[in-house]
C-alpha cells in the first residue's frame, strides 16, 4: 500500500532535492497516524518539505488494514482509497507494518534510525503497548524527536478513550 512513492528505498534517506528550499527539506518524518489531527499535522509538514512516511497498520482480522480515512466516502479512486483519505495524505509515502510482530517491528526500527522524527495520533495509551514512546524510540535513536497527538493524552481516566472530531465536537457543545 503506497500513496505516491516506492517504499523498498526508504531505509536509505536521499536527501532534498537541490532546488528545495522549503524549511524542512531534508527532514525525515515518520507518521503513525488515523484519519484526522495527525494526517492534518503531517501534510503542514510534507507541505513544508519534510519526508513523511505514513505508517499505516496490517489487515487483521475483520479490518482491512491502512488508516481507516481509505474507507470514508467518497471514493472516486476506487475501493479503500477515499478523497478524504488522498486530501490528507498527499505527498506522503506509506507502509503497512505490524508493530507487534518482529519483522514489523524490525523494519520499523531501521526507519526509526533514519528519520529525524517520530509523531502518532493514537490513543494516549497506545504509545506504551506499541513500544513507540520517546523513551523507547531515543534506545534506537537517540537524537530522535516524538510527537504524541491524543485528545485526551496519554495518562488519566480518559487516555484510552478515542477523539474523533465529531465527539470532540459534541463534547464542547
Amino acid at each position: 500500500m503506497t500513496i505516491g512513492g516506492d517504499i523498498s528505498t526508504a531505509a536509505t534517506p536521499t536527501g532534498p532535492a537541490a532546488d528545495d528550499d522549503r524549511p524542512l527539506a531534508g527532514i525525515r518524518v515518520l507518521a503513525i497516524e488515523q484519519y484526522g489531527a495527525g494526517p492534518f499535522a503531517s501534510l503542514y509538514l510534507s507541505d513544508m518539505g519534510a519526508e513523511v512516511i505514513k505508517i499505516e497498520p496490517t489487515p487483521s482480522g475483520t479490518q482491512k488494514g491502512g488508516d481507516s480515512a481509505r474507507q470514508s466516502g467518497p471514493h472516486f479512486l476506487g475501493d479503500n482509497d477515499s478523497q478524504f483519505f488522498q486530501t490528507f495524505n498527499l505527498g506522503k509515502r506509506s507502509i503497512a507494518l505490524d508493530l507487534k510482530s518482529p519483522a514489523g517491528r524490525a523494519v520499523f526500527e531501521k526507519l526509526v534510525k533514519t528519520a529525524d522524527a517520530v509523531m502518532n495520533n493514537l490513543r494516549g495509551d497506545q504509545p506504551d503497548k506499541l513500544g513507540i514512546t520517546h523513551q523507547a524510540l531515543k534506545a534506537v535513536k537517540p537524537s530522535i524527536v516524538c510527537a504524541h497527538l491524543s485528545g485526551y493524552g496519554r495518562s488519566g481516566p480518559r487516555a484510552a478513550w478515542p477523539a474523533y472530531d465529531y465527539l470532540m465536537q459534541a463534547e464542547a457543545g
